[in-house]
């Protein structure tokens, strides 16, 4: 009885909060109190109005609607081997995992995800974004936004005495993280654009005082690979035709 009652006390946890972080600012120095993470260039991120040149203080008419569906093209399309103009949302350069990936069916450009500061319109950043795609000979533009969902538990263990050292290296929390991806392909031609979340991926992970940064990078790298994965074999799906 006294072995079934100290499992059951082992499996006890207590929950101790949750964090949100950008796929950008993903290192582990934002604690456990939801503060950002450790990337100095780290601005911020990109809204859909900034690359879909949506003007969201200009007044639309019912007009402007009616037109905007009848000029409607057909849907986006792409063929391997296009060359994408590739965009990571808060990032100087999109991260690895999601360019070693498009480029196995496509030539990847990359561009900067930073936010300028003193852009004038949505309107002028997204016709300046998609000139710099024209310049380079590139017809599509993919931009993609993520978040690092996390929730961390304490174990049972976590309320007993142990040695210093011994207890440093004995599992005490838990951190369940969910990484989801938005991914927009923007015609550089048109301005056209459609927009899609791929399959989104949770992981689960125990840690201790001593390996709990290591631990939590590990579970965003691997969550990073599955989702960025996902992503590519979502657009091949969708427009590669």
């Amino acid at each position: 009885m006294k072995r079934i009652g100290l499992l059951a006390l082992l499996l006890l946890v207590v929950l101790s909060g949750c964090t949100t972080r950008s796929i950008s600012n993903s290192g582990y120095n934002q604690g456990y109190y939801g503060r950002g993470g450790d990337n100095p260039l780290y601005k911020g991120e990109l809204s859909e109005f900034d690359v879909l040149g949506i003007d969201a203080g200009k007044e639309v008419s019912e007009e402007d609607i009616a037109s905007a569906i009848i000029g409607k093209k057909e849907r986006l399309s792409l063929r391997k081997g296009d060359s994408l103009l590739v965009i990571q949302s808060g990032a100087m350069i999109p991260d690895q995992d999601m360019t070693e990936s498009l480029e196995r069916y496509f030539s990847v450009n990359v561009f900067t995800g930073v936010p300028e500061q003193d852009k004038k319109t949505n309107t002028t950043y997204a016709k300046a974004l998609r000139l710099a795609a024209a310049r380079a000979g590139i017809e599509k533009v993919i931009v993609y936004w993520g978040l690092l969902e996390s929730g961390t538990a304490n174990l049972a263990t976590r309320t007993v005495s142990w040695v210093p050292i011994v207890g440093w290296a004995v599992p005490d929390k838990s951190q369940e993280i969910r990484i989801r991806l938005k991914v927009a392909l923007i015609d550089v031609k048109t301005g056209q654009w459609e927009m899609f979340a791929p399959k989104a991926f949770e992981d689960k992970a125990y840690s201790a005082i001593l390996n709990r940064e290591s631990s939590d990078q590990q579970q965003v790298a691997l969550l990073k690979t599955k989702a960025y994965q996902a992503a590519v074999e979502s657009t091949l799906a969708r427009y590669v035709r």
